[in-house]
């Protein structure tokens, strides 16, 4: 017995018992089987719930009917804000997403080109096969929301709203099927995700796992730029501006805030679920640590910023919150864009931002 005891304190003495790093086929792994693949599956389920939802509406318009396709645009809304932060690989094929999401639209090109179809009632709008050949301005997100909540969108309950409706269901059938065929891709075993997986020498993106991982960190130091440049300061003001609440994306639909909030729920879970910081050298898992203190003191700040984004710039605590997310987004920034790669020996390089 005290033989066995000496040998079993002997190997947990051993570095075979200390904590062990994971290796980076299991980050890579982790991310594309854990994180993105279901995040890209849960797009696909949530807008082809959107497109039957908006059939039954159109089929017999009521404002029951119409609530439940208000209800299911957040939550597809939402699953796009968990997965638009992958701006490589299927997202950035056939600009799928510029035709998810026109954003951001700083001449209000959108808005215009909506209203003049709805005013027109351009039946080539009906059909999602002549609407995909439009401007990606009138086919996704944006286009759908001011449908479903701009002036005007009361008439969606009743049999007023024939066109709108129409052509509301043409933009919720476009994006269901561009949603399943991203899926599909992300799901294709000798697809990009066998790519990131299984680097090889010959493929001019990902030659070795140092560069697949440089795109996964990639991810979280680009996708913080976006939050704050593009989602947060447009609206909350910069340099000490006003708010401009209405400058905001999703604000007629109320679903800014959520936006946001899940733009940050799915980098701190690409952090965490791929184990990514805990390849680091043990002596750097602070970094880790630390953006996930500052990920969930964002929750808590977005916690506190309720109602409209109207509602919320017109109180100046609801502001503060806002402004303390902004400042947590930077802590994070500066620990994934900068002491992460570092720590893992990698560079960040340039942002697909970088020229908007």
């Amino acid at each position: 017995m005290r033989v066995w005891l000496a040998l079993l304190i002997g190997l947990l003495a051993t570095p075979a018992f200390a904590q062990l790093h994971p290796t980076a086929r299991t980050v890579i792994t982790q991310a594309v089987e854990d994180v993105i693949r279901p995040g890209f599956a849960g797009f696909a389920t949530e807008t082809e719930r959107l497109a039957a939802a908006q059939a039954e509406l159109c089929a017999g318009p009521s404002a029951d009917a119409l609530a439940v396709v208000r209800g299911q645009f957040g939550a597809v809304v939402q699953a796009w804000s968990g997965i638009e932060v992958y701006r490589f690989g299927p997202l950035m094929t056939d600009n799928r997403t510029e035709r998810i999401l026109f954003w951001p639209d700083r001449k209000g090109i959108a808005l215009r080109q909506v209203q003049a179809i709805l005013a027109t009632e351009d039946e080539t709008a009906t059909d999602p096969a002549t609407l995909y050949g439009k401007s990606v301005a009138v086919q996704g997100l944006g286009a759908l929301e001011f449908v479903l909540f701009g002036t005007g969108a009361e008439t969606l309950g009743t049999a007023e709203g024939d066109f709108r409706c129409s052509y509301g269901s043409a933009i919720a059938a476009l994006l269901s099927s561009t949603a399943a065929e991203m899926s599909s891709e992300w799901a294709d075993p000798a697809g990009i995700s066998a790519r990131l997986i299984r680097p090889d020498e010959s493929d001019l993106d990902y030659r070795d796992n140092a560069e697949v991982l440089q795109e996964l960190v990639g991810v979280m130091a680009h996708g913080l730029e976006m939050i704050r440049d593009q989602r947060i300061l447009p609206f909350l003001g910069r340099g000490g501006a006003e708010p401009k609440p209405k400058s905001a994306l999703f604000w007629r639909s109320n679903q800014t805030m959520p936006s946001i909030l899940a733009n940050f729920a799915a980098l701190r879970a690409l952090l965490v679920n791929s184990d990514i910081w805990e390849y680091a050298p043990t002596e750097q898992f602070w970094i880790g640590e630390q953006a996930m203190a500052e990920f969930d003191s964002v929750a808590i700040y977005g916690s506190g910023v309720t109602g409209t984004v109207e509602e919320a710039m017109a109180d100046p605590a609801q502001v503060d919150q806002v402004a303390n997310i902004v400042i947590s987004s930077q802590v994070i920034g500066k620990l994934v864009g900068e002491d992460l790669p570092a720590a893992l020996g990698l560079s960040v390089g340039f942002s697909s931002l970088d020229g908007d």
